[in-house]
């Protein structure tokens, strides 16, 4: 139902209102392709970036696992002179031997608690705090 005060269109008002229509109709198309492929392209390097990080985790779980089987190698050879060392007074070489093998354990184990903190932590990402800084980013001169 038309209101009485509306007024017809003119020949060249309905022409260019109908040329209008029928050129942005393919403009928006192309717009909405281009930017669905964009976005096509963009959740596909999230997800190489995504495999590319787990792969290097990977590798690094890999590392982690060689270094305790060598901790665990040594730890072995301690445990195996054990009994020696407790039936009595072994040479002078053979205790700094233990000692030296002790500290090496000790050494591997202290290196594999920081590389599984390391891994910890690079898989965390990092939350911007909701509080503004508490100091100064302007230096006052």
């Amino acid at each position: 139902m038309r209101l009485a005060t509306e007024t017809p269109l003119t020949h060249r008002e309905r022409l260019t209102r109908g040329l209008s229509h029928t050129a942005a109709g393919p403009v928006d198309v192309a717009r909405g392709a281009v930017g669905l492929g964009g976005e096509a392209v963009r959740r596909g390097a999230v997800e190489l970036r995504r495999r590319y990080r787990e792969s290097r985790l990977a590798d690094r779980v890999a590392d982690a696992a060689g270094g305790v089987a060598a901790e665990l190698a040594v730890a072995q050879e301690v445990i195996a002179g054990l009994p020696e060392f407790l039936e009595g007074n072994p040479p002078r070489r053979r205790i700094r031997r233990s000692w030296v093998i002790a500290g090496a354990v000790g050494t591997a184990l202290l290196v594999g608690g920081v590389v599984a903190v390391l891994i910890r932590r690079s898989n965390r990402a990092e939350e911007p705090s909701p509080r503004p800084p508490s100091v100064d980013t302007q230096h006052k001169i």
